[in-house]
């Protein structure tokens, strides 16, 4: 039965109201009188509005993690770190292709199915990504940061593009001027399921350069040997090719097991160098590098392989294995000058982002019907080889008022230009060899295993002018109004072939421009009813920007002339919420409605399966997100969140071609309902030189969605889970050592699947092994870590 939107919504906004008025009348006593304990508790001060502010003080929905909280509970990637704020989702993908696509989720937007992820795709995430100014998904590893920002709703007016969802924001640490020192640390780890340990080495080095300037450096190596095992995998020759028993005529295969396959080796190196040669002027310049080195997929095959045999836990069926790499480059200069009347700043900033991978697609051409258009040929073994770069420079200017008048001002400038090429190769491994005995006479007719062949190259260019202006009515109550304008320009050049018939089919390269501008705008009113505390209505709009698919409209490759272009898709975010602290307690509890026109999908074209993004017609959400944080006495800490979404289509959802792909009311992929967080800690000293640190926290989220629409191939439900961590660690003076355990009850946490329907075992096709497979949480690991500062 679909959902009652009117019953839905005045439940969550009663239970807001109802939460608002409690707090306020709990809250209201505490007010005359600051607890002295709450106010020498450390309060993140933030820059999500350009300004740096208490984080109580942002007139919005925002959470900030500090760095020193990220290295006290033992947090190492940004799954986990992202779970543990209120409203956020995450599809985990593991280390495999984990810069390829941004899967984070905030109030439900996001229409792409959750398996999404091995192929680079054009359209912009729905949740933006920053690494201190630079605006790119990167994934890097958490070290040594400052804090981490999550803005939650649309942030359109001053991050632009892809902010539909909210922003992420990375903060790294700035050098220390006058001081040096560092840290290093070595960590020993084992994940269920693996056959050997884990290693990490950190370290962080800081260089005082005169009294003017210093130098941090920043570096990480991890050597983790995989927990899973790709149990049907083909023997091959010298040539890559799967080796045949009894002939190459007869179908025989021989099989290997390939233990821990999913290998990951990285490394990160960052460096900052900030020069502040007055009190008004600083610069700081910016280079970070990371490699990934990743052996195959974190993923387990459920059901039977072609021979009856049942997988078992964290067991893989492809046939072949999967590798991927990639390799990551920002650099960046920052520049803050003082002018009394305001802070101008300048930040300039250029990343490259690469990566390959090899997917296994056997099981899907077996699923497909392909396999019977190449005769059912015997050990058949299909191989996606992807590559793929994102690079851009980016050029910010911004004015920021620091007066004390009446009015506050923000006005800036914004130039982007992104070049992103996308490639797939395809082959049929052995395909050649069989065919010239198979029938020699004909040898001519195949001009070797390459069965597709892809190029997508495109470039982004975008300038925007943004400002925000709030008027200070009262002391306690403010109005902001803001605008960004954009004009955005996309090239696309596409050359796709299928070679591997000679002559049969004619390569086509297709090209197209597109332009696109608009206004959006934000308003909010806030009102701090007592010290340290507010209650806030906000308006924003928020977007993505669109492009060209550029597909072939004549000859072998024509498709259908409406998959052409997909246009920018807009959101508008109602909000309304309450903030603050009062004795020893950190609060914040919004409601939130968002309309969603245009929504964009990344899919394929029908005919011959252009990766392509379209457009529906509307979608909506709408929910609560409530945190609260406190102390009691001075070792007790506790941290709560919760969150609701109600995400669903508005409106049938039609491929180009007139296919119904979803309709009306289909829930939204990635969106659970509920969603829970929580952390307790506790500090105390064991004697005058050891002092002890323990910390439980866990994540869980409701039963979700694998896709949105009609077909059974994605849209399959997925299961709720539970996610418990810990941590204990014992100090004296510069001497740390922890004990961690993540995923304490081993949950599989299964966030995205590829189905048997899409990608299982065809025996009658040729193929024994099983690409179905499901994206699971890290299984659980115990560590120890050992670290030094200095």
């Amino acid at each position: 039965m679909k959902k009652s939107y009117n019953s839905n919504f005045k439940s969550a906004a009663m239970l807001a109201l109802m939460g608002s008025s409690a707090l306020t009348g709990m809250l209201t006593p505490a007010f005359a009188q600051e607890n002295e304990d709450t106010a020498k508790r450390d309060v993140i001060t933030v820059t999500a509005t350009r300004r740096e502010q208490s984080v109580t003080d942002v007139p919005y929905n925002i959470t900030a993690v500090s760095g020193d909280a990220i290295d006290a509970a033992k947090t190492f990637d940004s799954a986990e770190l992202l779970r543990s704020v209120p409203g956020v989702g995450v599809v985990d993908r593991g280390a495999r292709n984990s810069g390829t696509v941004n899967q984070v989720r905030i109030r439900g937007l996001s229409i792409d199915g959750n398996a999404l992820g091995d192929y680079a795709v054009s359209s912009v995430a729905s949740v933006s990504t920053y690494i201190n100014e630079t605006p790119v998904f990167a994934n890097f590893l958490l070290r040594d940061l400052e804090r981490v920002e999550v803005l939650r709703g649309p942030q359109g007016t001053l991050y632009g593009s892809g902010s539909l969802g909210g922003t992420i924001r990375y903060i790294t640490r700035d050098p220390e001027l006058g001081e040096f020192g560092g840290s290093a640390a070595g960590t020993v780890s084992h994940t269920e399921g693996s056959g050997s340990a884990g290693y990490t080495l950190d370290g962080v080095l800081n260089l005082p350069i005169g009294e003017t300037a210093a130098l941090r450096v920043v570096g990480t190596w991890a050597d983790y040997p995989g927990i899973t095992d790709y149990v049907n995998v083909y023997d091959l020759d010298a040539s890559g090719i799967p080796v045949a028993p009894n002939g190459i005529l007869d179908p025989a295969a021989s099989y290997s097991e390939v233990k821990d396959a999913d290998y990951l080796e990285q490394w990160m190196l960052r460096a900052t160098l900030l020069w502040e040669p007055t009190d008004a002027v600083s610069f700081r310049a910016y280079h970070a590098r990371q490699s990934d080195d990743v052996g195959g997929r974190r993923q387990q095959t459920v059901g039977v392989d072609g021979f009856g045999r049942e997988y078992q836990e964290y067991e893989n069926g492809s046939i072949q294995l999967e590798p991927s790499t990639r390799d990551l480059h920002v650099s960046a200069l920052e520049a803050n000058i003082d002018l009394g009347f305001a802070t101008l700043t300048s930040s300039s900033s250029y990343y490259d982002h690469e990566g390959d991978s090899v997917s296994e697609n056997t099981g899907f051409y077996a699923q497909a019907g392909f396999l019977s258009f190449y005769y059912n040929y015997p050990r058949p073994m299909a191989s996606a080889v992807r590559t793929y770069e994102d690079s851009a420079f980016i050029q910010e200017v911004r004015l920021v008022s620091q007066t004390d008048w009446a009015f506050d001002y923000i006005i800036g400038g914004f130039y982007r230009n992104q070049d992103i090429v996308s490639t797939q190769e395809s082959y049929l491994r052995g395909f050649k060899q069989w065919w010239d005995q198979y029938l020699p006479a004909f040898a001519g007719a195949v001009s070797g295993d390459k069965d597709f062949d892809y190029r997508r190259d495109e470039n982004f260019e975008e300038l925007a002018v943004f400002g925000e202006l709030t008027w200070h009515i009262t002391p306690d109550l403010d109005l902001t109004g803001g605008f960004r304008y954009f004009d955005n320009k996309s090239k696309n050049d596409t050359f796709i072939d299928l070679p591997l018939y000679a002559g049969l089919f004619t390569p086509t390269d297709a090209f197209f421009e597109t332009s696109e501008d608009d206004v959006l705008f934000k308003g909010n009113l806030s009102w701090r009813f007592a010290e340290n505390n507010m209650v806030y209505a906000t308006v924003s709009e928020g977007y993505r920007r669109g492009g060209s698919n550029a597909v072939p409209l004549s000859g072998t490759f024509a498709e259908n002339p409406d998959w052409q272009v997909y246009t920018a898709d807009s959101v508008v975010n109602y909000e309304a919420g309450i903030k603050g602290n009062a004795n020893g307690l950190t609060y914040d509890l919004s409601v939130f409605y968002v309309d969603w026109d245009d929504p964009q999908l990344n899919t394929a074209t029908t005919n011959w399966g252009f990766f392509a993004v379209q457009n529906g017609d509307a979608a909506r959400t709408y929910g609560l997100e409530a945190q609260i944080d406190g102390y009691l006495g001075d070792a007790f800490h506790y941290g709560l969140g919760y969150a609701y979404v109600d995400a669903e289509l508005k409106g049938d959802f039609f491929s180009p071609d007139g296919v119904l792909l979803a309709e009306d009311g289909a829930t939204l992929p990635g969106a659970p309902e509920h969603m829970i967080n929580w952390a307790f800690d506790y500090t105390t000293q064991l004697t005058p030189d050891w002092s002890l640190f323990a910390r439980v926290d866990g994540f869980y989220q409701s039963e979700t969605r694998n896709g949105v629409g009609v077909s059974p191939t994605f849209n399959v439900p997925l299961e709720g889970f539970t996610i418990w961590n810990s941590t204990l660690t014992a100090t004296k003076g510069p001497l740390s050592a922890s004990l961690w355990v993540k995923n304490i009850f081993n949950e599989e946490g299964v966030t995205g699947v590829f189905t048997e329907v899409y990608m299982g075992t065809a025996p009658a096709a040729g193929y024994y092994g099983n690409g179905n497979k499901e994206l699971i949480s890290l299984p659980r690991t115990v560590g120890f870590t050992l670290g030094l500062s200095f």
